[in-house]
């Protein structure tokens, strides 16, 4: 299998350990993974507030870029605000009038969108391109033990996502039960996270980050799929022990980190100093190598 790749502005800074080890993973179920070239940001949430034209040219650019280099190839994707703006430009450009201004703006880089290449985010490249089995046959190194709270977030599975029902998605639960972990479901796995609240209203944020901490507070760790919900789970475990009266220290992961983990990659490939809640613990539950 081979994929374009789009990283997105966070997987190349403050997410670079999901990454890493999304590529390293990738790579040792044996598919083909080539980086975007002269990709550039999606507009994440701000682009459209500013002007509907930008919220759909800046995400549309990328789109079309991919279909230059090859437009038989999946766009693959990690951050989920990246994956909302690309299934919104590829909704809105059904309609050719849209399709034809997204275009004209496009023009100024003699770029054009053809409305043809997929974007698709890792959980489902991961549940259904490779799937339950091919994953657990290259696991060395089982979760046994370890009790992982999966956390999809909002965009993940909604609007735009068709491969998990987006209520009660199990994509990521199927995933981390062949890599010998004990899936702890909770009340939070499809919520929002909070988003951009942390700043502009960071005592909503705080409260909401505090409501899935707790709800997840069985686990031994919390598994991630988008960058932006990572960030706010595990930075802000502080702000949420204030609302909760009570410590909160539980570990954040990005999902291919726990594959990682079990496949037995190295820690060059899996960055698992980066984030903010230590994860000894974690490490501490599962066999030796």
């Amino acid at each position: 299998m081979k994929y374009l790749f789009y990283p997105g502005c966070s997987m190349d800074a403050s997410a670079l350990e999901y990454k890493t080890s999304m590529l390293a993973v990738i790579k040792a179920l044996g598919a083909e993974v080539q980086e975007l070239e002269d990709w550039t940001c999606c507009g994440a949430s701000i682009a459209p507030v500013m002007s509907d034209l930008l919220g759909l040219a800046m995400p549309a650019r990328n789109l079309a870029l991919a279909e230059k280099s090859d437009g038989n190839r999946d766009l693959l994707v990690g951050c989920s605000a990246c994956f909302t703006n690309f299934g919104r430009v590829n909704a809105a450009a059904a309609d050719p009038a849209v399709l034809n201004k997204i275009n004209q703006a496009l023009e100024v880089e003699n770029l054009k969108y053809q409305h043809k290449i997929k974007a698709r985010h890792l959980l489902d490249v991961l549940a259904n391109d490779f799937g339950p089995e091919k994953i657990a046959a290259r696991v060395k190194r089982p979760l046994t033990g370890l009790k992982v709270a999966p956390y999809y977030g909002c965009q993940t599975v909604r609007p735009y996502a068709t491969y998990d029902d987006n209520q009660n998605p199990t994509s990521m639960a199927r995933i981390l039960e062949v890599l010998g972990a004990t899936v702890q479901h909770h009340a939070h796995e499809a919520t929002c996270c909070g988003t951009a609240l942390l700043t502009t209203k960071p005592h909503v944020g705080f409260e909401i980050v505090a409501e899935i901490l707790q709800a997840a507070s069985e686990a031994d760790c919390l598994a991630a799929v988008c960058p932006m919900c990572h960030l706010n789970l595990d930075s802000y475990q502080d702000k949420a022990s204030m609302v909760l009266g009570k410590p909160v220290k539980l570990p954040v992961l990005f999902l291919p980190q726990l594959i990682g983990l079990a496949f037995g990659l190295p820690e060059s490939d899996l960055l698992l100093k980066r984030e903010v809640v230590p994860v000894d613990s974690v490490l501490a539950r599962l066999p030796s190598q």
